[in-house]
């Protein structure tokens, strides 16, 4: 299941270290400011913490150590609030982080921590491993619980203060990314990481299975139920498994190929489907550049540039630049 070049049965992505530095300077023109906070336009200019994170991974992926710092030091800054070395979730303008946004989100907290540890060991800048090691102490300690179908498997919680019992744990699979843990759990020895990285990859195996990529699910003794306060849906949030699981070398993984199937199913010309409800039925489709450059991303075919998604959302343009880093890493 896992490689290390191209995906199986197609010619390599090509790999362009100055299409990347390209694809980060346009992409952070127009959504980083600069002080360093990354702006969501269509949430009233709100900053959230993975948007922070994936910022300071693309510019360490692009060699840009003044955006890094600047996007590291509004971070600390701003969101920085808890009793823990974990990020609130939201930042809102005029406000602040404000009731229960000091929650944390555990997918920005694992980018930010990998961003640190691929600055100091990949880019060779002065980053200690105190600014990271605390990070993935509390994500191992606050955001792992035991999967109630085996309790000597960890689950990775969307977060510290969400749902959980014995019984059942509401889980956002979009939030595994295996190479990050699995990176962060070997440079800090923290097997509990690791641990969680593969039994996350083969829960999305499970639920590839039963033709489900869901933006939230409860794991429960009984297997997989409806989400805790959450609607059963596959959206936005799961456009991120494949991403993820390609990423991370897994590109012929069963959720991998369901994606590319669902994305583009048989009949749809042109564009993605973004959205299914319960009943797996398409409610929503796009043709904007950041969803058309993950589809080609997963097809294995050449990518949009990242400039065609900068007038438009925040979303499909942060995917957009993902994919492009992706792509560059995998290539």
């Amino acid at each position: 299941m896992l490689g290390t070049s191209a995906f199986a049965g197609a010619a390599p992505l090509a790999a362009d270290p100055g299409d990347l530095a390209r694809s980060w300077a346009s992409w952070a023109a127009r959504f980083l400011q600069p002080d360093g906070r990354v702006v969501d336009p269509e949430q009233g200019g709100v900053s959230h913490s993975e948007g922070q994170a994936y910022a300071l991974l693309s510019a360490q992926a692009a060699g840009d150590r003044e955006a890094f710092e600047r996007i590291e030091r509004w971070t600390r800054e701003h969101l920085l609030v808890r009793d823990d070395a974990l990020m609130a979730w939201r930042w809102t303008p005029g406000s602040g982080v404000v009731g229960e946004d000091w929650h944390n989100a555990t997918d920005g907290d694992l980018f930010r921590a990998w961003a640190l540890l691929r600055a100091a060991r990949d880019s060779g800048w002065d980053i200690p491993a105190e600014r990271y090691t605390p990070i993935v102490a509390d994500l191992s300690a606050l955001c792992l619980w035991p999967d109630p179908r085996d309790p000597a498997q960890l689950l990775l919680r969307p977060g510290a203060e969400a749902f959980a019992t014995a019984d059942r744990v509401l889980i956002n699979p979009s939030y595994i990314m295996p190479r990050a843990l699995r990176d962060l759990g070997h440079a800090t020895g923290d097997d509990r990481l690791i641990g969680a990285a593969d039994h996350g990859v083969a829960c999305l195996s499970e639920l590839a299975g039963i033709g489900l990529l869901p933006d939230w699910i409860d794991v429960t003794s009984e297997g997989y139920g409806d989400p805790t306060n959450h609607d059963l849906r596959s959206a936005y949030d799961a456009l991120r498994i494949p991403l993820y699981l390609a990423w991370s070398g897994h590109r012929d993984h069963a959720a991998v190929r369901l994606a590319r199937a669902k994305l583009a199913p048989q009949g749809m010309s042109g564009g993605v489907a973004v959205a299914r409800d319960d009943t797996g039925q398409v409610v929503s489709r796009s043709d904007l550049p950041g969803y058309l450059a993950l589809r080609a991303f997963l097809e294995c075919k050449d990518l949009p540039p990242v400039e065609s998604s900068v007038p438009g959302p925040y979303y499909p343009a942060v995917l957009h630049l993902l994919a492009t880093v992706a792509k560059w890493e995998v290539a």
